[in-house]
């Protein structure tokens, strides 16, 4: 197990994509630091799986990043996954939810790896890896601020890569389509309203209708994709926004 004595912290890993990352680096050797929100049996239960600790951080306040990340101590795996999305005409938009969804899917980002670095630059040895999505490089209408968020992920991840270059460290994003996740359920509601399609019609015209597969993601794949980036054979690959996305962004 190859990542034995690295410690590895995985933002929104109760759930979804997050928890395949954690449960595939978990597979290789990695102490795991959990975070998100649920059912505290669950994460009790995900805890014991994986002799994983936890932090139920709001990673919407810089504050209890930075309390995460002290009680995590020196991390050197930093999975920046934690998400939310809203679905909604611009001029509809709620400002809350441009807030919120901003700081969570792109400014905890910049602090948890601000806070990372150090550690990882005094170790000589690190791996930031932020999940971005098919929408850090593309757009649909009626997500503007996830869109912006995920343009944003990309951009940092290639300002990291660069200033951690000389380090040992590196700095990629990973982009998937649709995954079958809690996140992407949760947002069809929102989709029927705005758009005034059944359930089916959402799944198969609007989250499947740019993937040419016809296929979800499985969180695994993004979970077997983080672990190789950690591998000394992905020393030399930073910078990169690498896409699992059925064919999307090759259209």
């Amino acid at each position: 197990m190859f990542l034995s004595g690295k410690r590895a912290l995985v933002t929104g890993s109760t759930s979804g994509i997050g928890l395949a990352i954690a449960r595939a680096l978990r597979a290789e050797g990695a102490d795991i630091v959990l975070n998100g929100f649920g059912d505290e049996s669950e994460i009790a239960a995900l805890c014991e799986e994986m002799e994983a600790s936890y932090s139920g951080a709001d990673l919407t306040d810089p504050a209890a990043i930075e309390a995460m990340m002290a009680a995590a101590g020196g991390v050197d795996i930093l999975v920046n996954n934690a998400g939310m999305q809203h679905v909604a005409p611009v001029e509809e938009f709620p400002t809350a939810k441009w807030d919120a969804i901003i700081a969570l899917n792109l400014t905890a980002a910049f602090h948890t790896a601000r806070l990372a670095v150090p550690y990882m630059k005094k170790a000589g040895w690190g791996r930031i890896i932020n999940t971005a999505s098919a929408h850090s490089t593309t757009a649909s209408p009626f997500k503007s601020a996830y869109v912006a968020a995920k343009h944003g992920i990309a951009g940092l991840t290639k300002v990291l890569a660069l200033e951690l270059a000389e380090h040992n460290v590196t700095a990629n994003a990973i982009s998937p389509a649709y995954v079958w996740t809690p996140l992407v359920e949760g947002q069809i509601p929102d989709t029927m309203k705005s758009r005034g399609l059944t359930r089916q019609q959402v799944i198969n015209d609007v989250l499947l209708e740019r993937q040419p597969t016809k296929k979800f993601v499985k969180p695994e794949d993004v979970g077997a994709l983080a672990v190789f980036l950690c591998r000394d054979a992905a020393q030399n690959i930073t910078g990169a926004n690498y896409e699992i996305d059925g064919g999307w962004t090759a259209q």
